[in-house]
């Protein structure tokens, strides 16, 4: 792909159109943008604006259409898959000015918001109207909403409440070649014309840049209780989560760590004093929520008596909030934990959940074939296992010429199991040489002639998704 370098005269532009004091050329500012949480890749603009609104955005991308000069979207920068990447260079496109909850309807139990947004924010925000927004991902205290619309982001109650897409009724979207549009209207129902909307989630940035998004909202839940269950083989506490939702129950999460990922997070986490035996291989966070606590109470007992019979120790109840936010904590800084202790390559693999004993059993033996390690965790109550490759004692020839065939055995293993190659982290820059092993000929033409009706000249977030 070929496209034009920057000179002089479009920086001027750019200049023009967000003012001086929001187009940066400096190195240490390219450099800061030009990388974001996806294993140690570097690839700077080479300026970075920061826009207001729509109306800015729409002229430098009429600007960069103009000129054949590339646009990278690039919001929180705590992406895995590469997507916020300069990896041609060009336009460094910073969201973060567009950080306004612009209105939380209670009447209509609808939310107006901003892309730079902060997701734990937001959902604090709407919990204090007694509203809840229930997708979390890990990094939801400082993930934008608008990488969470790029990627469809799910997070542990994805289980019971689904994830963002489920949640997005609108889209403010300005279009490659500079155009604003609507993608559908703030209504529950629309049967009027192509589902635009949910075409745009999880489009990582590639189809259009989102500026607004209209939310639905659900009332908040009362009461959430909150069990550790331990495990000594960490296949039984794969299949005892398939067996919950077997009995008729729904928990709002369902969490696994197995034991690596919680040795290694533990020392991270102050307040976690909650001691794990030696024999324990695995856990599972199980959490229920609604408004009626007896109710919670029973389902609780049902859950325990099903993960009981499956091999489970001594089930363990948060006793109060910090108890409970010190479990969630350890959750939440599994994937920060696994980075600091090695080079690592993190997989978003998802399955049906009944197959997750053997994909859990087949990542294990793979790792064995090609001699590296992995640390597993993720959200079991959907399917998604987030498999950590950790370098560890591989020579760098083989991580970097022999772990690829490794990482392809893995994807056929989820494919053959009913499953995909991403379930929340996106394709991005990382994962497009995958793409071979889920979409045939027909459906990756399909894929790409949506992406050149959208962005014909190719221009927006290039490089990612497609070879």
């Amino acid at each position: 792909m070929s496209y034009s370098k920057l000179n002089s005269q479009i920086i001027e532009e750019l200049k023009t159109i967000v003012g001086d004091s929001f187009t940066f050329i400096d190195s240490e500012t390219l450099y800061e943008y030009g990388k974001d949480e996806t294993e140690d890749f570097e690839f700077p603009p080479e300026v970075v604006v920061k826009p207001a609104n729509s109306v800015e955005i729409s002229a430098i991308l009429k600007l960069a259409n103009r000129e054949n000069v590339p646009v990278t979207p690039i919001g929180a920068r705590t992406g895995l898959s590469g997507g916020a990447l300069s990896v041609y260079g060009g336009i460094g496109l910073s969201l973060e000015r567009l950080n306004k909850i612009i209105q939380i309807d209670e009447k209509n139990l609808q939310a107006t918001v901003e892309p730079a947004v902060i997701t734990l924010e937001f959902h604090d925000a709407c919990k204090e109207l007694g509203l809840y927004y229930p997708p979390d991902p890990s990094s939801w205290g400082s993930c934008f909403i608008g990488g969470n619309l790029a990627y469809n982001s799910g997070g542990p109650k994805a289980v019971k409440y689904g994830v963002t897409k489920d949640y997005v009724l609108n889209l403010e979207v300005v279009l490659p070649n500079g155009d604003i549009i609507w993608t559908g209207a703030n209504v529950l129902k629309n049967s009027t014309g192509y589902n635009l909307t949910q075409l745009m989630v999880g489009s990582e940035g590639t189809l259009g840049i989102i500026t607004k998004a209209v939310f639905r909202l659900i009332p908040y839940p009362k009461h959430v209780l909150t069990m550790l269950v331990p495990f000594e083989s960490p296949e039984k506490a794969c299949e005892a989560v398939s067996a919950v939702f077997r009995a008729g129950l729904t928990p709002c999460a369902m969490e696994f760590m197995e034991r690596d990922a919680l040795d290694w997070t533990i020392p991270m986490v102050a307040d976690f004093n909650i001691e794990v035996p030696d024999h324990i291989g695995a856990h599972l966070i199980v959490e229920v929520d609604g408004n009626d606590l007896d109710v919670l109470y029973k389902e609780c007992e049902q859950i325990t008596e099903i993960m009981e019979s499956f091999g489970a120790d001594n089930v363990l109840f948060a006793d109060d909030e910090a108890q409970k936010e010190s479990i969630w904590k350890l959750r939440r800084r599994v994937g920060e934990a696994v980075k600091k202790h090695s080079i690592y390559k993190e997989e978003d693999t998802v399955v049906p959940r009944y197959e997750m004993p053997k994909l859990l059993k087949g990542v294990k033996e793979i790792g064995g074939k090609y001699g590296f390690k992995s640390v597993c965790y993720g959200h079991v109550g959907d399917g998604n296992l987030h498999v950590n490759i950790v370098k560890g004692e591989m020579s760098d020839d083989d991580w970097n010429n022999k772990l690829s065939a490794g990482i392809r055995e893995i994807f056929h293993l989820t494919k053959k199991l009913g499953g995909t190659i991403s379930g929340e982290h996106g394709i991005g820059y990382v994962q497009k040489h995958y793409l071979d092993i889920v979409f045939n000929e027909a459906e990756m033409n399909i894929q790409k002639g949506v992406k050149n009706l959208f962005d014909p000249n190719g221009i927006l977030n290039p490089g990612k998704l497609f070879v």
